[in-house]
């Protein structure tokens, strides 16, 4: 089998750029758009908006590996290496690593590339894991590098990396490539053009004895965030890891040829639809914050629970909406209380009630930034 690493012109890349210039036009677009919807944020809620882009980004990057992270640790691991107050829940091993990868990817953005920057994104990811032989430094092992699946003793093998003898003079050229085709590089390429090459081929050297995945993306974070002179924020890994085999199945059939160009759309395509994600989430953030304005002092403790636990559904909401089941089994009151603090929340504007009878439900009634008024049916299940 002829990997991509083998073939003579590697690593030259081919791809039709005119067939990704409409998208990087919408990329640059929407980047705009993020940063309008972001300016609606007070001062003091950005820095819990940062948390919490960050923290569902670091859950999700590492679900798509099959790593479940716990999120008040992710959360309250990211507050004490923003420099923030802590909340008190417990900041584990794992988390701590991941979180403090994303602050360094975040605060760091803008400096050109270095082997130890990534050394660096390394140690602090998996400087818990005591199986590695190298954390920290590229691998040095003699076995072959494969991404394998199946059974032990007759697995698929997807690709085989370049031998670890190799991988420091591969990763030298990647890092050259990476600064030279920065925004103020000597051969500059477009934002989603560069991100999506320099992730595939970071993929194909695969230089670390774990982490390859995570660290391939907080790369193209940083790739992007340099593309449009500040920290992305946009949800790539919770978008990757919603159509995980497709990116595994694009990933295996691109390490095996240098022709790219349906890499590179399907990348982009990624990028663009991460981007609307992260819009959604920050007119969310915005309509959570007004709500909590305009009825914080208005809801008894049994509302303002179920309140809290309908908001950390995120945008998606409940699955089908909230019913008097719900609110009962979070609550633990009679139904004739949970008819009265629903019928409450629905007078004073806090929820929004559609159906009839036992196929009544409870949607929030949000705020956002550029409407006094709207309502957001969350329809969809998370």
């Amino acid at each position: 089998m002829l990997w991509n690493w083998t073939q003579p012109d590697w690593p030259n890349f081919r791809f039709d750029s005119s067939a990704a210039e409409p998208l990087e036009r919408r990329f640059l677009l929407s980047s705009g758009e993020i940063l309008g919807a972001v300016r609606h944020v007070t001062s003091t809620e950005r820095d819990r908006l940062r948390i919490e882009l960050l923290g569902e980004e670091a859950m999700r990057t590492s679900a798509i590996e099959g790593e479940v992270l716990d999120r008040a640790s992710v959360q309250s691991s990211l507050r004490r290496q923003f420099g923030l107050t802590a909340d008190g829940a417990p900041s584990r091993p794992r988390e701590q690593g991941v979180a403090e990868m994303m602050v360094d990817v975040y605060s760091t953005c803008a400096a050109p590339l270095t082997h130890d920057t990534l050394c660096r994104w390394h140690r602090m990811l998996l400087s818990h894991d005591r199986g590695l032989e190298s954390i920290g430094a590229y691998r040095r092992h003699d076995d072959a590098m494969q991404i394998v699946s199946g059974r032990i003793d007759r697995p698929t093998v997807h690709f085989e990396a370049p031998p670890s003898a190799q991988v420091r003079r591969e990763m030298d050229a990647f890092v050259d490539w990476f600064n030279r085709t920065a925004p103020d590089g000597p051969a500059p390429l477009p934002a989603l053009t560069r991100a999506a090459l320099g992730h595939l081929w970071f993929e194909s050297i695969h230089p670390f004895e774990d982490g390859n995945g995570r660290l391939g993306r907080a790369l193209a974070e940083k790739s992007l965030a340099q593309n449009i002179g500040q920290p992305s924020l946009i949800a790539l890994a919770y978008t990757i890891e919603r159509h995980r085999k497709g990116y595994y199945d694009q990933l295996e059939t691109h390490q095996k040829t240098l022709d790219v160009t349906g890499w590179l759309l399907w990348f982009a395509e990624t990028v663009l639809a991460a981007q609307q994600v992260t819009l959604t989430r920050v007119a969310f953030f915005i309509g959570k914050a007004k709500f909590y304005d305009q009825f914080r002092d208005l809801l008894n403790d049994r509302q303002a629970k179920v309140i809290e636990r309908m908001f950390r559904e995120g945008p998606d909401g409940f699955k089908g909406g909230l019913s008097a089941e719900n609110y009962i089994a979070m609550t633990g009151t009679s139904r004739a209380t949970t008819t009265r603090d629903l019928q409450n929340l629905v007078e004073m504007g806090a929820l929004h009630r559609t159906g009839e009878r036992r196929h009544t439900r409870y949607w929030l009634r949000l705020q956002t930034a550029d409407t006094d008024e709207r309502r957001l049916e969350e329809k969809s299940g998370g």
